[in-house]
């Protein structure tokens, strides 16, 4: 499958801005970045982001993927992000199919930095299919919590943002991006995921966002059958993971978790206390 050519835009992640402290202290202070970044795909503009730019190839290529105006990676001949303009202009190989009547079926979302879903997204989810066969146990849960409590982050260094992370079948973390909005820092796992051919079926998705019906809807199109957060949920992502057998885990932190839905796939061994 041919790959889409790609520029290599991120920006820093942090900025330096003087602050004032209780005690009255002038001094340096690092803040997030945040830019805007307007999509367009083969000169239709889409959607402006309001992203930290870390990964700004790959958000493009998650956004798409999730909201499917794309379905298949073949058909981007390249993503060029240009901070200019503040744009990322997406071509395809053959031209983009039906984006105007998709634009034209949205739905408001608790999005951070989003906001919408194109098309029939809350419905076609109905068809995701989950993995039956794979297990999370408790040992392993407390382990990715682990790991992400000691991963680098910009949120160490200033708040601010929200972080996701896919972890392998051990806890491990593969990938970890952080961005202003959660959902960006989905779909540049979702990008990414695309671009290198990553399957979700064996794979923990970790955020630091709530578990809205949006996180879980795009968790299942990514494949992933685990889903993770130290926030609470809704009454729609519940009802969702509900439906499509997805094991949801909230509260998640410390050593501490609830255990939403999906039992059947979560395993309390020795380590659980």
């Amino acid at each position: 499958m041919p790959r889409p050519e790609l520029t290599r835009a991120a920006r820093p992640s942090t900025v330096s801005i003087a602050a004032t402290n209780e005690r009255g202290e002038r001094a340096a202070t690092p803040i997030a970045a945040e830019y805007a970044l307007t999509i367009y795909l083969d000169k239709r503009e889409i959607v402006t982001l309001m992203t930290m730019a870390a990964a700004p190839e790959a958000l493009v290529l998650g956004y798409l993927r999730n909201q499917r105006l794309i379905e298949d990676i073949g058909e981007i001949a390249a993503v060029q992000v240009d901070w200019e303009t503040d744009a990322a202009a997406v071509t395809t190989r053959g031209g983009a199919h039906d984006v105007a009547a998709l634009m034209q079926r949205r739905t408001v979302t608790t999005g951070c930095g989003q906001g919408t879903m194109f098309g029939d997204l809350l419905h076609s989810v109905e068809q995701a299919r989950l993995p039956e066969a794979g297990r999370l146990a408790c040992s392993t849960l407390l382990r990715l919590l682990d790991n992400v409590r000691q991963h680098d982050s910009v949120y160490k260094q200033a708040g601010a943002v929200h972080g996701c992370a896919l972890a392998d079948g051990e806890g491990n973390i593969l990938l970890f991006v952080e961005d202003v909005g959660r959902h960006n820092a989905v779909d540049a796992i979702a990008g990414t995921m695309w671009l290198e051919e990553i399957t979700g079926t064996d794979k923990i998705f970790y955020t630091t966002g709530r578990l809205t019906s949006e996180m879980v809807i795009k968790a299942a199109q990514m494949g992933i059958p685990f889903l993770v957060s130290r926030s609470g949920l809704t009454q729609m992502g519940y009802e969702i993971a509900q439906r499509l057998g997805l094991t949801m885990i909230g509260r998640a932190h410390g050593g501490r978790y609830l255990l939403y839905t999906g039992e059947q796939r979560f395993v309390r061994d020795q380590l659980d206390a």
